[in-house]
């Protein structure tokens, strides 16, 4: 088939290369503009945009896909199909309309769970233990189309949303190139999705992830594992930001309140709701992450001092 490929960060690489090494014709891929990043915020192109281009391809940038010279352009390319992975923009009807066998979504969550921008954040922060992919034929509603296929994926008691989410792109690439051979060779139909067990994932920005001290253990954990990498959980110590790396719960009898810090010799424990956590690794304001013990010997810590 002919394909337009939408997508935008890294995580949508490994669906736009197996596609690339596929039987079907990648005609053009749509992504979003250039954005600032680095510390000098300079314009710079998505990952799958530098991709694409590296390989000869034509790369669509509009603002918005509601621009009509876009959807002059993707009238022109006439693709069948249009996988997306991670694109970042809503898609109105007259350009859901264009290809002949719609836009195919690949959605990292097993549908209809977290429905949303980032289902494997709050999958690991509610504490599931199983999570997939799906490919959906994409309709006006958010994440709600008929389902062409699944794969489950369990969670690990330590897995970060950054490492979850690499899992779920590369096996995930294979289930959508498999949709994409399936609708060509007309093998497969899509199910509508289940009414029941929807849920929502909306975006977690950074005021979403600072630690409430006063929550147990087994939640801080969930929700520091849930924002590593991006967008960061933290908390704040002497009035400044100190972001947080994964945190370990510590089964050992201690008494600690809510946000009190202890220093040991191989550790630096803080006190919860519940039992205290070890911190991983931090990043003080305006420096490295650095393993906690390291920090704690440059902070000089004074009596009774705690993370906020």
């Amino acid at each position: 088939m002919r394909l337009l490929f939408a997508g935008t960060p890294e995580v949508a690489l490994p669906s736009l290369e197996a596609i690339m090494r596929s039987d079907h014709e990648l005609v053009a891929v749509l992504t979003r503009p250039d954005a600032p990043s680095g510390r000098g915020l300079r314009p710079h192109p998505s990952p799958v945009a530098e991709r694409a281009r590296a390989a000869g391809v034509e790369v669509l940038t509009p603002a918005s896909v509601k621009d009509p010279a876009f959807q002059a352009r993707l009238r022109e390319i006439a693709p069948d199909c249009c996988p997306v992975v991670a694109y970042g923009g809503l898609l109105p009807a007259n350009v859901l309309d264009i290809p002949r066998h719609g836009w195919v979504n690949l959605h990292f969550s097993l549908l209809p769970a977290w429905r949303g921008a980032a289902p494997v954040q709050h999958a690991i922060r509610a504490g599931d233990e199983i999570t997939g992919a799906t490919t959906f034929r994409i309709v006006e509603e958010l994440d709600a189309g008929p389902i062409y296929g699944a794969i489950t994926e369990p969670i690990s008691p330590r897995d970060t949303a950054g490492e979850l989410l690499d899992r779920l792109a590369r096996k995930g690439a294979q289930l959508l190139l498999e949709t994409l051979d399936a609708i060509e060779a007309g093998t497969v139909e899509p199910r509508p999705q289940p009414t029941e067990g929807v849920s929502y994932a909306p975006k977690v920005g950074v005021d979403d992830v600072r630690v409430p001290w006063t929550d147990p253990a087994f939640a801080i954990d969930r929700l520091v594992r849930s924002a590593t990498p991006t967008p960061g959980a933290w908390t704040t110590f002497r009035d400044q930001r100190l972001k947080l790396g994964p945190v370990e719960v510590i089964t050992d009898p201690k008494e600690l309140a809510p946000g009190e810090l202890l220093v040991e010799k191989s550790r630096v424990l803080v006190g919860t709701g519940s039992v205290p956590v070890a911190l991983g690794d931090v990043q003080p304001h305006g420096k490295r992450m650095m393993p906690a013990t390291d920090w704690v010997r440059g902070a000089h810590l004074a009596a009774g001092e705690r993370l906020v």
